[in-house]
């Protein structure tokens, strides 16, 4: 196989698991908000955003591994990576959700104080960070499982997880 053709094939390889992880969460958080705003008689379809943000995320994730910043600390215990990078994504997604809403009102008005005015006055903002600890939540535990397998290794977890039973510990 070709040096680009490898290099795909481990690009996919690292997507995947990231993708699905992000498009189930942000399913999660589609049909949360779906389900908060039918109450008020709101209905919405969200799958397809959800779905793009999921691919966005993913890739923008795989990304952000690759820089120093966010391995700031591999040979500390797993939980300072783990909150050091959720800390970080959760960060760039607030920015982005508050971006995507920003960007709804600055087409209406293609004015940014005026369409961060609107915003304001009408993002209903317990509903917004509603939706933003959802994502703290899922984002702590898809970090907790990427350092897991980054200190354990692929295939070990895989092993672990879907191939043999855990073993009861002996005690001599």
């Amino acid at each position: 196989m070709s040096h680009w053709g490898q290099m795909l094939k481990h690009e996919v390889r690292e997507l995947i698991p990231v993708i699905v992880f992000f498009f189930v969460t942000f399913q999660l958080l589609a049909l949360t908000e779906a389900l908060m705003l039918k109450q008020y008689g709101i209905s919405v379809s969200a799958f397809l955003t959800a779905t793009v943000m999921a691919l966005v995320v993913g890739k923008v994730v795989l990304i952000a591994d690759h820089f120093p910043l966010v391995n700031r600390f591999p040979t500390k215990p797993l939980s300072y990576n783990v909150l050091w990078k959720t800390a970080i994504y959760f960060a760039a997604l607030v920015a982005f959700r508050y971006a995507e809403h920003f960007f709804h009102f600055w087409r209406q008005t293609r004015n940014a104080a005026e369409a961060n005015r609107r915003m304001i006055d009408k993002i209903v903002w317990p509903h917004f960070w509603c939706v933003q600890l959802w994502l703290l939540v899922l984002l702590l535990v898809y970090c907790m499982f990427r350092e897991l397998v980054r200190a354990l290794g692929r295939e070990r977890i895989i092993k672990m997880f879907f191939k043999e039973p855990a073993q009861p510990e002996h005690k001599e």
